[in-house]
């Protein structure tokens, strides 16, 4: 019975001393982490996802997460090329191409790619008038994450993208482009206005020449003018001679007196 006992307790304290090694000895590593191994200081290799073994003192490892991770750029005071004040800011994605590089070649890349990502966006838009950074945002981007992807390369570190979000003007400059459009606005319809004039001039003159080449056009479109005042008994009917109907009375006069 005292046997048993103490192999019950020797069982007890094996199970206990290995579940201490377990937790000093083994590292988790998630699916979307890779870990860094390091051996008496020197780096040794990249850990994939699971338990891995690291012997405490002679071994330390580093975790990084290699998910796309979004960077805020804050809000940068920037002139742009035709000296125009503007705060603009901005948001990175980026991931962790090398895991070896993002520690070793870089104290602390969250922080240099945030620095990096403010100081290129400022340079890319002292180099843009106001005009190419409002119509042209895309562009601009493109040219912000070729930078910052270049940059930031020997840490092994790849820009996916990078997406201006807000433009801010001053105020006096807001008013001055509302009245730009404002007036483009009214050139518009002024330039409208008189081609409409214009066409409807020319179809009058057009429609004037066929009446007059016309015989008798001109009479039946007198008539037909009569016939549509007529029509409401409240208006008054004027009737109208035209020179064709002088002419007939004309001609029909001399032969009259032809005749006599």
């Amino acid at each position: 019975m005292e046997a048993f006992g103490a192999l019950f307790g020797l069982l007890i304290f094996a199970g206990g001393a290995f579940i201490f090694l377990l937790v000093i000895f083994v590292r988790q590593i998630n699916q979307y982490q890779r870990g860094v191994m390091f051996t008496l200081g020197k780096f040794t290799g990249i850990k994939q996802p699971g338990w891995r073994i690291v012997i405490p003192v002679f071994q330390s490892m580093s975790k990084v997460d290699i998910r796309v991770k979004a960077v805020d750029v804050p809000d940068q005071e920037a002139i742009t090329h035709d000296n125009i004040s503007i705060s603009i800011n901005a948001v990175i994605y980026y991931k962790i191409s090398d895991a070896a590089k993002a520690i070793i070649e870089v104290e602390n890349f969250y922080y240099a790619v945030s620095q990096l990502a403010q100081t290129t966006m400022r340079n890319v838009v002292g180099q843009a008038t106001l005009d190419e950074l409002l119509q042209e945002r895309e562009r601009i981007a493109d040219e912000i994450e070729l930078i910052v992807d270049k940059a930031s390369d020997p840490w092994g570190i790849e820009v996916v993208s990078v997406e201006l979000k807000d433009i801010r003007l001053p105020d006096n400059l807001k008013r001055t482009m509302a009245k730009e459009a404002e007036a483009e606005r009214e050139k518009r319809a002024v330039i409208i206005n008189s081609l409409g004039e214009l066409e409807a001039s020319q179809n009058l003159a057009a429609a004037a020449k066929t009446l007059t080449e016309s015989p008798g056009a001109l009479h039946l479109r007198t008539l037909h003018s009569i016939n549509d005042i007529s029509s409401d008994q409240s208006n008054t009917t004027i009737w109208m001679v035209p020179n064709d109907g002088f002419k007939v009375m004309e001609a029909l006069g001399n032969s009259l007196m032809g005749k006599k």
